[in-house]
């Protein structure tokens, strides 16, 4: 497995938007292995494809329980309203708070190309919210309520 090269806030990649995975096959369960380990040494607690430069709807998330992996993932139901902050790994040393779903419902495929769902509140909603913006080439700055420098 690699770590691999993170893509910046300048970088058009991350404004475009991501192509569905057909197949589950090896070179995929690679890039999800890359994406985790890259996620785990920038100390992250999501990533999707497109942040290292790969336009596949894949993400990784990591909240403290285990890493969650979704292929073609997408909301099915939110609920409630919670601003917080926010940063990502692609806009360095930057922070601001976004409003976001207190729950949301996400439809996904895992690794064995079964279908899945998963609900998150608060932290985890909110990961899931951001690296699902990530595949459609929206990134947490679109949505600030109001900016932080850190």
């Amino acid at each position: 497995m690699a770590i691999r090269q993170l893509r910046y806030e300048d970088d058009p990649i991350l404004r475009k938007k991501s192509r569905e995975v057909d197949v589950i096959d090896e070179r995929v369960k690679i890039l999800v292995q890359d994406m985790l380990e890259t996620m785990y040494k920038e100390e992250g607690v999501g990533l999707a494809a497109p942040q290292v430069g790969v336009l596949k709807k894949v993400v990784v998330i990591d909240i403290g329980e285990g890493p969650i992996i979704l292929i073609n993932p997408y909301i099915v139901r939110e609920e409630g309203e919670n601003i917080d902050l926010e940063g990502c790994l692609s806009i360095p040393g930057k922070s601001g708070k976004v409003c976001r779903p207190e729950k949301v419902t996400v439809e996904y495929l895992d690794l064995g190309g079964n279908k899945n769902v998963i609900e998150g509140t608060d932290l985890l909603a909110r990961a899931l919210c951001h690296e699902i913006d990530h595949l459609n080439g929206i990134l947490y700055t679109d949505k600030l309520v109001s900016i932080e420098e850190e």
